[in-house]
């Protein structure tokens, strides 16, 4: 069914638009409330709950936090209650685990001041604050559409229709999706959101900018025997089971009851086609460092998200007309030190101030460029300054030299407020960094034991995702001739290999193989959209409510 005949949508009008329920959404909507209780603010969340889609490591820099909430340690609801005791750094060989000193670390590297966490959870308690203050959220509903006034300005989003059938024809459930508009919209949905990825094309928001860089996080949470429990313990490690020209590292964190949060980043820059995160990330859990704390444990859950790596030089221009990118959406992750919450919620909290100046002005559905001439100066920004030759350092030079000049960097940065690099660029998007696989040989992946190490499948159980089946595919390939010409024929079906989800299959069927498509599995990571040698995936969101359904995570 064309639009044209498509029943009209019904829409709602509010002050402010946001979309997105994660740390930086929620800052914004809670600090609007602040400064003006009056204004009208909406929070549209595509996970069926707060909390459902999130996932981090954590351990969380309570700054942006204490300024939001300063009586958050007191609340006794606030799920952060483990504070950093313990920081270790490891360089990882195939037997062994050397600790780096703690000494050698740059101010800005040390955790003591943090905490271990969910932040699913968080979200899960910042929800009802905002909604407490007068903000109203709206999960299990994906914004699907962004809506432009005559002038071509943002005026705010459309939900997307339910219960459309996968032939795309509507269904006898079939509803039609709202139009919220607002005078501003603010766009949270997180590292690679599929509105985001839009404006930024539209508008231009890369011009000048470094091409944006990923990385996959892929997370486990364990409950662990209570002698094998460090309560405050956190670890960081890279090297092994990696090689060296391949970015990436692992981390665990002891916090709660028992709990322990594992987890494997590898950077999507990699050449590799034959290389498996997921499968990297089972290797290493049986590392003799690391496999001893898994031993009569229960794994609680699993999950899969891409990060935003390329920082300071890649963050798109945040303003345009009607409103603003906040949160990871925009890309505020600080790499070496893997966090990017407070940069999240700093940045909603910002936009927020300068939403809320603008509507006290009387503006509305203009650009806010007071907020994008801001953020470099604030504390987002000169967080994201000092590290910003991390990534690309890596990159250029491997983990043993690149590790050990960006350490240099961020001392100088640290010392003397200047970089002896000046301002590296990243070079290549993700997409065009994969060999042909003819110069690479195929890695066979060990076979899970079902106790420590598992198969895709088993793990996405875990995740408690969940698609309705008989609607439209939400990845969209816009060539299928070119998936096998390219994808298949030259790089050997990575989309096998880089979904950790078992979303992608090649079947082969005599000479003809087939490309499948298993989307019910989606954890919806994105890497796919991401790291597709021709950039011919296209995430979308599915029906509202669908994907994974997170708990702890």
């Amino acid at each position: 069914m064309s639009e044209e005949e498509l029943p009209p949508r019904d829409s709602m009008e509010f002050d402010v638009v946001i979309v997105g329920a994660g740390p930086s959404g929620l800052a914004a909507a809670i600090r609007l409330k602040q400064i003006n209780p009056d204004l009208s603010v909406v929070v549209v969340e595509k996970g069926s709950e707060v909390g459902a889609h999130i996932l981090s490591g954590a351990v969380i820099d309570p700054v942006a936090l204490d300024k939001l909430v300063p009586a958050w340690r007191e609340d006794a609801d606030c799920p952060l209650t483990t504070q950093v005791t313990d920081d270790r750094f490891f360089w990882m060989t195939a037997g062994s685990a050397i600790r780096l000193p703690n000494v050698m670390m740059p101010p800005l590297m040390n955790n003591h001041h943090c905490y271990i966490g969910s932040l699913g959870d968080v979200c899960r308690w910042l929800a009802p604050q905002a909604e407490a203050l007068g903000v109203e959220i709206y999960p299990g509903f994906a914004a699907a559409e962004v809506i432009y006034g005559e002038g071509g300005e943002v005026r705010g989003i459309a939900t997307g229709d339910m219960g459309i059938g996968r032939d795309g024809k509507p269904k006898a459930s079939f509803t039609r999706g709202m139009e919220l508009l607002g005078k501003y919209t603010l766009f949270a949905e997180g590292a690679r959101g599929s509105l985001t990825k839009q404006l930024i094309a539209k508008f231009a928001l890369d011009a000048g900018r470094e091409p944006s860089k990923f990385g996959i996080g892929l997370k486990e949470v364990w409950q662990v025997e209570p002698g094998k429990h460090k309560k405050g313990l956190i670890q960081h490690s890279f090297g092994w089971p990696l090689d060296m020209k391949t970015g990436g590292g692992s981390f665990l964190y002891h916090y709660g009851d028992n709990l322990v949060a594992v987890g494997f980043v590898v950077h999507l820059n990699y050449s590799d086609p034959y290389l498996s995160p997921f499968d990297e990330f089972q290797r290493f859990k049986t590392h003799p460092a690391v496999r001893d704390v898994f031993e009569g444990a229960k794994r609680l859950g699993y999950g899969a998200r891409a990060i935003t790596e390329g920082g300071y030089q890649s963050v798109p221009k945040l303003s345009f007309p009607g409103g603003a990118l906040i949160g990871c959406a925009a890309g505020f992750v600080n790499v070496p030190r893997i966090k990017g919450v407070h940069n999240a919620m700093g940045s909603g909290m910002l936009a927020a101030e300068h939403v809320a100046a603008a509507l006290a002005a009387d503006r509305a559905n203009d650009e806010l460029i007071d907020y994008e001439n801001a953020w470099r100066g604030s504390a987002v920004g000169q967080d994201l300054h000092k590290v910003r030759n991390v990534k690309p350092l890596w990159s250029k030079f491997g983990t043993v030299l690149g590790v050990a000049l960006g350490g240099l960097d961020m001392w100088t940065n640290t010392l003397f407020g200047f970089s002896l690099f000046g301002t590296l660029p990243h070079g290549k998007p993700d997409s065009a960094t994969l060999d042909p696989a003819r110069e690479h040989t195929p890695k066979p992946a060990a076979k899970p034991d079902g106790k420590l190490t598992f198969d895709r499948l088993s793990s996405v159980f875990v995740s408690n995702t969940n698609h309705e089946e008989d609607q439209p595919v939400h990845l969209k390939v816009a060539d299928m001739a070119l998936q096998k010409s390219s994808e298949h024929d030259v790089y050997a079906g990575p989309s096998n290999r880089y979904c950790p989800a078992g979303v992608y299959e090649w079947v082969e069927e005599g000479r003809q193989p087939r490309f499948v498509i298993n989307a019910q599995n989606c954890v919806h990571c994105k890497t796919c959209d991401i790291k597709d040698p021709n950039a011919n995936i296209t995430w979308v969101p599915p029906e509202g409510g669908g994907g994974p359904n997170y708990q702890g995570m």
